[in-house]
């Protein structure tokens, strides 16, 4: 797979994704949208209502939400996820299902809002243990994009110094002691997901572990 993705391609998977998600949602019970998910403190249903807000905010919105929260970026998504959460999981989803074709965004980082929704995803399956994973295409986007910059997550300074290599894809980057694993389980783990070190093996797996910090909200 090429670095050079289109951005057509990534608003496609990212399309994609949603709408796998979408169809994953459509099974859960009350119990279910009520789990805690890997965002610390937000359940499955505030991640949705999350995912919802920031494909239905541009730039412009996007920067009054943000001085109104005077760049406090915790009430700003608090805030948005309320505006898009529904009155009942039925209604959350509902509204998830209608920005799955959406290409408003804050930015111009297309591969950035195609991570919002492959990392958010699995914020949500892991722990309910759903067994669906994004495609290795669209992971593969993503975790070159986290691996070149510090952007919404410290995903560049999290693995400096470590050589990561993807056991099912083309990604790899850096020099320095040796992680593999998924391309899904690499993305996650830039993302400062904790739980994805048990997917990884090799010697730089310690380090990366001593640089996560436990997630309180997404």
């Amino acid at each position: 797979m090429s670095n050079d993705v289109s951005r057509e391609d990534l608003w496609a998977m990212a399309h994609a994704e949603r709408a796998a998600l979408a169809d994953d949602l459509a099974e859960l019970d009350d119990r279910q949208w009520a789990q805690r998910s890997l965002c610390g403190r937000w359940v499955v249903e505030e991640v949705v209502a999350h995912l919802t807000a920031a494909a239905s905010i541009g730039r412009l919105r996007w920067l009054a939400s943000v001085l109104g929260a005077r760049f406090d970026f915790d009430r700003h998504n608090s805030r948005r996820l309320a505006e898009h959460r529904g009155a009942t999981p039925t209604q959350t989803l509902e509204r998830f299902r209608a920005v799955v074709t959406s290409t408003t965004a804050a930015s111009g980082h297309t591969a950035a809002w195609l991570g919002e929704v492959v990392v958010h995803a699995q914020d949500i399956r892991r722990p309910l243990g759903l067994p669906r994973a994004p495609s290795v295409a669209a992971a593969t986007a993503v975790a070159r994009f986290f691996a070149s910059r510090d952007f919404t997550v410290p995903s560049r300074s999290i693995i400096a110094g470590l050589r990561l290599e993807a056991t099912d894809g083309p990604f790899a980057v850096g020099t320095g002691p040796s992680i593999r694993g998924t391309t899904i389980a690499l993305t996650m783990a830039m993302a400062g997901r904790q739980a994805y070190g048990d997917d990884l093996t090799g010697p730089g797996v310690p380090t990366l572990r001593a640089r996560h910090t436990p997630q309180d909200a997404c």
